[in-house]
């Protein structure tokens, strides 16, 4: 059948909902720049420092734990309402705390909104987008992460000379996208899975046709239909053997993509690049150019995901990112571990996250679930990647500064090669596949998550 795929309206949508994972890099990144000062303004040790950074990571955990049930009773696009308004607020909050107690609290509220984001806008994305240009408004999402850690690399260059109150306008500078991203939430309806799934048939069918025309449109309600016609159990379902596997794959690719060290990289690299003898100002310019070429690196993943799919840009993001990360522990072995080389080297690091790891990361778990039970299902690998996520940013300071730059480069290396090892040996390849495709895949894979039947994949990938 043909599909009319309407562009504009697609474009719209996905971009609205990758608001929000504009402003999950915001918040992630903008303490970056905020560290140094943070450092000196509360008097903190190592220990605080962490809980500084990771304070907001600890918020992502409690949402996640019913951000995604809640999706599946009240709908994603409410969801993204609430989390657009505490995302204002707390941007606020964090910029007026009186006292680090106050900070940590407004910092952890944050968190709330920010996971939120991690599972709202993904799955909205998933749901809206055709099955050919799934890849790349998923990858958009990701690019809207990497602008909003560009942004607050920038924000924090230009306003470390500020005063006193420097940091404070860091933070509250995040209220205008906030804001932004709220009013155009106005204009975007529900997803049609969602409203298929709670029986406004109508309204979904309608918009359905708007996005991808009427032949394509009856093709997806079919086998929408037939997807949600299953037994639904709620969080009792994902005991059942086939959701299992699945779960598997998402609780570790989303335990390994935080310990292969990328938010490690993108909170602490100023105080990274100032352990290599940068100044101050240097380490926060040295982060607008990492900044850039996260950006310049996602812009290349739009190129690549849909073409080469999924698997072999997962396998060779993490080799590559393994190689990076030996040379930083080598040449922290060597007294090698300069400005100049440790800037290089945390540069060809985040090129090779940016093209690879994370959009395909932010497209594999969204739609590797069903849709009966996406959003329930979703809160299990969001929930662990935030825990994974504030284990390791909270005890980064402590590792860098006394177990050793060595090893603990070297730990993270290890686990980006076991993160390319389990891509290869456990996840299927799904590009150009309708979402009710990919369920059967997973349902019919067996005892071997890789146990795909090659050529009725590739007859359909193609």
């Amino acid at each position: 059948m043909q599909s009319r795929v309407n562009f504009r309206f697609v474009f719209f949508l996905c971009f609205t909902a990758a608001l929000g994972g504009l402003l999950f890099g915001f918040d992630i990144a903008i303490i970056t720049g905020a560290g140094p000062f943070l450092l000196q303004h509360f008097k903190l040790d190592d220990l605080s420092l962490g809980w500084a950074f990771s304070s907001l990571l600890f918020g992502c955990i409690l949402v996640s734990v019913i951000a995604g049930r809640l999706t599946d009773l009240v709908g994603r696009r409410r969801v993204l309402l609430a989390v657009a308004g505490l995302f204002a607020l707390t941007t606020v909050a964090t910029g007026l705390s009186p006292s680090f107690s106050w900070f940590i609290l407004a910092r952890f509220l944050g968190g709330l909104a920010v996971g939120g984001a991690s599972i709202v806008s993904p799955m909205y994305v998933a749901e809206i987008a055709p099955a050919n240009l799934r890849g790349r408004m998923c990858a958009f999402y990701q690019l809207s992460i990497v602008i909003g850690i560009l942004a607050s690399y920038c924000i924090n260059f230009l306003l470390r000379d500020a005063g006193l109150w420097n940091w404070r306008w860091m933070f509250i500078s995040g209220v205008i996208p906030s804001i932004v991203f709220l009013l155009m939430l106005v204009r975007a309806p529900e997803t049609p899975r969602y409203l298929f799934k709670c029986g406004r048939q109508a309204e979904a069918t309608a918009l359905l046709c708007r996005l991808v025309g009427p032949e394509q449109a009856a093709r997806e309600i079919a086998e929408i239909q037939a997807s949600l016609a299953e037994h639904h159990a709620g969080w009792r379902e994902l005991l059942h053997p086939g959701l299992r596997r699945v779960l598997a794959v998402g609780f570790v690719l989303a335990v390994l993509v935080h310990f292969s060290g990328i938010n490690t990289i993108i909170d602490y690299a100023p105080i990274i690049l100032q352990s290599a003898g940068l100044k101050v100002d240097a380490a926060l310019f040295s982060t607008f150019i990492i900044g850039l070429t996260n950006f310049l690196f996602t812009l290349v993943s739009f190129w690549t995901i849909d073409r080469f799919g999924r698997r072999p840009l997962y396998i060779t993001g993490s080799l590559g990112m393994t190689v990076v990360l030996m040379l930083l522990a080598v040449a922290s072995v060597l007294n090698r571990f300069t400005g100049v080389i440790a800037l290089g080297l945390i540069m060809a690091y985040i090129a090779f996250f940016a093209s690879c790891i994370g959009p395909v990361f932010w497209t594999l778990v969204p739609e590797i679930f069903p849709n009966r039970i996406r959003g329930t299902a979703m809160s299990v690998p969001v929930l662990t990647q935030w825990a994974a996520n504030a284990v390791v940013v909270l005890f980064f300071p402590l590792a860098f500064n006394h177990i050793g730059k060595a090893p603990t480069f070297g730990f993270l290396g290890i686990m980006a090669l076991a993160q390319a090892l389990f891509l290869w040996r456990f996840v299927p390849e799904t590009k150009n596949m309708t979402l009710e495709q990919i369920e059967e895949i997973w349902k019919n894979a067996g005892n071997r998550l890789t146990g795909v039947d090659k050529k009725e994949h590739d007859k359909v990938s193609r």
